[in-house]
């Protein structure tokens, strides 16, 4: 992609540099990962807050929540997505998790807390996949999984934000504040997305305007998107990724989904918790958190361009296999160094590999699927992070011993690992939409940039 072009060409056709777009999906990529964060690190404060009423089983079910409602949002963006496209989707979903935060933050009672909570994972669950499927649409295919791994790097931004603001903040300060921070850069970062971010070209593709998506594929040095499944629309969005030489590989990603949000909301929500459990103080405990979201935001930068090298397969069976080798020593009670060191490298296994199957998902299917693929592959995974947070309420109150805590998050880390290697190609009869025969005069004339290796 051009990094030079600039916003506004002929035709109302909107361009963007590669720069522009990667720090705006960043920025809203850390809002993200800091609301999902911040339940986690505000856990042992909600436990000692008697407004609220909050005890581990019900901490367990209020991290639930959040699931259900990304459950729900992932759903609409794969219904919703090829319909009226990702642009949209993402605008309004960062209102409406914005909207949940500043009801956790003034909530009185834990009913209008969990539905604050809800609504946080509903937005939560549109953004993410609309977000990573935007990005992909408009990156030259040799940098998609480098450019999902940058905007995601955003995600542990704000998840680390949130344990060392919990750090700097807890307990001598209200919780609250917490939340109340993560409403605030929203209204800094959505008029610029207003202005600045286009309608993709496989988008115009769909709509009907394709001598625009021609036109804008040729500015921004992207190639023409191909509409493989373009007649299959049926139940929501799904029928297509069960198409011959899909199946296989949606089942495969929708368990790998499962897994890998198991593990994200499972360990979100419970590690400072689990740290504490096995001796650590509280400020220690979310310092190790801090360390483990400095390793997802290396981890996948340096794995995004690792599997935009060799694939994105191998990459993704060493994220879980990382997460589960991490869990392991860690429940040995390492020293503080050791710690640490796996601490960062689980980074990569408990959140890294989630960010890493997205990435894989993206660059596996057809063009016109990308976006509800990934959304579905999402919803379903959901699943697992309902089942994650109350997994871990389970084994902290049923009395077996504190390994048990590092134990029950590895299996599926392993599971994931194994159903990444038996995912297939995906091959499918494709037939691309032909260039419209225009006069010279409605093609302007634009001087691309080669793209950058």
């Amino acid at each position: 992609m051009s990094t030079t072009n600039k916003s506004d060409v002929q035709g109302n056709l909107r361009t963007i540099t590669e720069r522009t777009l990667l720090a705006i999906a960043f920025v809203i990529a850390a809002l993200e990962g800091y609301d999902l964060a911040v339940y986690g690190v505000s856990v042992p404060a909600l436990l000692g807050d008697t407004s609220l009423n909050v005890d581990k089983a019900s901490a367990g079910a209020l991290g639930s929540v959040v699931g259900a409602g990304m459950l729900i949002g992932a759903g609409l963006a794969g219904a919703l997505m090829r319909r009226i496209g990702a642009l949209r989707l993402i605008l309004a979903s960062c209102l409406v998790f914005s909207a949940g935060m500043l009801i956790s933050a003034v909530a009185q009672n834990v009913v209008l807390f969990g539905a604050g909570r809800a609504l946080v994972g509903l937005g939560l669950g549109i953004v993410l996949p609309t977000l990573l499927a935007y990005v992909a649409d408009l990156s030259v295919p040799q940098h998609r999984n480098r450019n999902t791994g940058i905007v995601m790097a955003g995600y542990a931004a704000g998840g680390l934000a949130a344990p060392l603001l919990g750090a700097a903040l807890l307990p001598a300060t209200s919780f609250r504040w917490l939340y109340i921070i993560g409403v605030l850069p929203v209204l800094v970062i959505l008029p610029f997305a207003w202005k600045l971010l286009p309608v993709p070209p496989v988008h115009l593709l769909r709509i009907g305007q394709t001598a625009q998506a021609h036109r804008m594929s040729e500015a921004m040095g992207l190639p023409t998107p191909v509409l493989a499944l373009a007649g299959k629309r049926h139940l929501a969005g799904i029928g297509p990724l069960f198409s011959p030489g899909v199946g296989v590989a949606t089942l495969l990603f929708w368990m790998m989904t499962f897994c890998g949000l198991l593990l994200v909301f499972g360990i979100t929500a419970w590690l400072p918790t689990m740290m504490q459990a096995s001796g650590y103080s509280l400020g220690s405990a979310l310092l190790q958190t801090a360390a483990m979201w400095i390793g997802v935001a290396v981890g996948v930068i340096i794995g995004g361009r690792i599997a935009d090298a060799i694939g994105a397969k191998p990459v993704v069976v060493v994220a879980f296999l990382t997460g589960a080798v991490s869990l392991l020593v860690m429940s040995l009670n390492p020293n503080v160094v050791v710690l640490f060191i796996f601490m960062f490298l689980s980074g990569v296994g408990f959140i890294g590999s989630q960010i890493l199957v997205n990435g894989f998902i993206l660059t596996r299917y057809p063009d016109d699927i990308r976006g509800s693929g990934l959304a579905w592959a999402l919803s379903f995974g959901r699943m697992g992070a309902i089942v994650g947070p109350s997994l871990g309420a389970w084994v902290m109150t049923s009395g077996l011993s504190v390994e048990w805590n590092f134990y029950a998050f590895a299996i599926p880390a392993v599971i994931g690992a194994f159903a990444s290697v038996l995912v297939p190609q995906v091959k499918v009869k494709a037939a691309a939409v032909p260039a419209p025969e225009l006069p010279a005069q409605e093609l302007p004339a634009l001087k691309v940039p080669a793209p950058k290796a």
